[in-house]
């Protein structure tokens, strides 16, 4: 049930709405922004009336929300999500690049490479400490080792750090480092991490899981939103079909589908996508022209040396070039809106 309030409603109106949806077992979450102040009560419609919430003062309508995720659903809100975070807005019509290798190896590796994005005026620096891998004797990262790493990173060069947490055992020790702990596909729908995630005070990257639908994908978003934590961005990295001229789909149809559905940020990570340096250019273009809020860009100073997914790493030159072209078709696509719009 979307509970939509007077926009001059009180903290104490508020409340009590909520208090009453508490006395009938239903948990909510309220909402504001300057336009409007809502609350979400999922399943509300099971057990209460539309007159009965309308009868509270400052109540302007309560409307049944018929989409399955109920916090993830545009339904419930009047805008986009808009998250802040390492002195980004992500999700306000900017384009929000991540750069980084796929894995910390050592610290010569992990400076060299977050000195030329730093540079490159990307915020967000993205590096796994802990690494889910296909085979057990593959390289599985260098744990909380990794993780000190990245922070005198943080540190060292003013980088948000975007890094992936595994379990719930070592969720601590990732929060404490990241500015955005990463959910990789692998655990999207690891409903015991994903609930963790919703008790997180940091922001969420919730990639698409290797064959899972969209529905799926909010749904699990849905898990974290439903314990608390409104700050999640989903992320596209390619699903598994039957073509083998790339390692996963880039399934960019899904862009502008989610957007018809949920008011969450959109990344795209091409590079995982794609598995092929020569493809992570046209293709993180297209994520563009298609409306992402964000890529992740996986670049290395020494690719053939790489202990992780080195044929997808970018060389500097060529994550520069990626950078200058993607910010400018942004620039245009702004550019166009606004002539629409007639701005």
């Amino acid at each position: 049930m979307l509970i939509v309030l007077d926009v001059k409603a009180s903290v104490e109106s508020i409340r009590r709405v909520q208090a009453f949806l508490k006395d009938h077992g239903i948990d909510s979450q309220a909402h504001s922004d300057p336009l409007s102040q809502t609350i979400v009560a999922p399943n509300a419609s099971k057990k209460l009336t539309v007159r009965q919430l309308e009868a509270f003062e400052d109540v302007v309508r309560a409307v049944p929300i018929t989409s399955p995720y109920k916090y993830a659903s545009i339904q419930g809100v009047n805008a986009p999500t808009v998250i802040e975070v390492a002195g980004l807005k992500i999700g306000d019509g900017s384009l929000s690049l991540v750069g980084g290798p796929c894995a910390v190896e050592s610290r010569d590796q992990l400076f060299g490479i977050a000195r030329y994005v730093a540079e490159s005026g990307v915020k967000l620096f993205r590096a796994g400490a802990f690494k889910p891998r296909t085979s057990p004797y593959a390289f599985q990262g260098l744990g909380i080792e990794g993780l000190a790493l990245l922070a005198e990173v943080k540190k060292e060069f003013s980088l948000g750090i975007v890094t992936e947490c595994l379990d719930n055992m070592t969720f601590d020790e990732v929060e404490a480092v990241a500015d955005i702990v990463q959910i990789g596909a692998r655990n999207m729908q690891n409903f015991s991490l994903l609930k963790r995630a919703g008790r997180s005070l940091k922001p969420i990257l919730l990639k698409r899981g290797n064959s899972a639908s969209l529905d799926e994908w909010l749904l699990a978003a849905e898990y974290i939103l439903s314990e608390g934590n409104s700050r999640v961005i989903l992320c596209e990295r390619g699903i598994r079909t039957w073509s083998d001229h790339s390692r996963n789909t880039l399934d960019l149809s899904v862009i502008p589908a989610a957007r018809r559905l949920t008011h969450l940020p959109i990344f795209v990570d091409p590079s995982h996508a794609v598995g092929r340096r020569d493809s992570v250019l046209p293709c993180a273009r297209a994520s563009v022209a298609v409306g992402a809020d964000g890529l992740l860009i996986e670049t290395h100073c020494q690719p053939e040396q790489a202990l992780s997914d080195g044929p997808q790493a970018l060389l500097q030159s060529d994550y520069l070039d990626l950078v200058d072209q993607c910010r400018e078709i942004h620039k245009l696509l702004q550019a166009k809106t606004a002539l629409h719009l007639g701005f």
